[in-house]
């Protein structure tokens, strides 16, 4: 029989499913940072987020002990539709219209440029100041915009997945990264802004 360790996510899914309770302590080792970040990005706020992905692992836990797992994608993608999912119920219960609200302190805190960007002290302290004028940038962006960006480049799923994850088709998904980049132009050049990495 195959090690753990050697499995894919959608192989020890499977193995979940069939007894194996380890396998779902090493799923939620290598999902859970990517599914925290997502959630905390989209409703900024610690303690909420730590509600839903409690929330998002219980009903995956839930769907996964009644077959509703199918493994016909990436696992991942499958967990970041329930997380998307838990999202969207909250704020239904909050009776809010949008998937985020932006506040005078949204930033992307939580994610760490050095995880992203490597090279001299120079070039760290110029793509950290680049990487802060994109993050103020996105502030700016209406909430599906600032999703799809975030899905994209933060948490580099596919444009397929983004788009089975939000519910919305691939073209709606591209659309939303589309108009995302042309605004982010426009706010950069009427804010006199020069996003070069080095």
């Amino acid at each position: 029989m195959k090690d753990l360790h050697d499995m894919t996510n959608e192989e020890l899914a499977l193995s979940y499913v069939d007894g194996n309770n380890r396998a779902f302590d090493l799923l939620l080792g290598r999902t859970q940072d990517k599914l925290f970040q997502y959630i905390l990005f989209v409703v900024r706020d610690k303690d909420i987020a730590e509600d839903i992905f409690q929330e998002t692992f219980l009903k995956a836990i839930a769907k996964l002990n009644h077959g509703q797992y199918r493994p016909c994608g990436k696992f991942l993608g499958w967990m970041m539709r329930i997380a998307h999912n838990a999202v969207m119920d909250w704020f239904r219960d909050q009776r809010a219209q949008n998937i985020i609200e932006p506040t005078h302190d949204n930033d992307l805190s939580n994610l760490n440029p050095k995880d992203i960007l490597d090279g001299y002290v120079e070039a760290d302290y110029v793509n950290d100041q680049v990487l802060r004028d994109v993050r103020r940038i996105m502030d700016n962006l209406p909430p599906s915009q600032r999703e799809v960006v975030f899905m994209r480049y933060y948490q580099g799923l596919s444009f397929k997945e983004i788009a089975e994850t939000t519910g919305v088709s691939i073209n709606t998904a591209l659309g939303r990264m589309r108009y995302a980049i042309i605004n982010m132009r426009r706010i950069a050049r009427e804010n006199n802004v020069v996003l070069n990495m080095m």
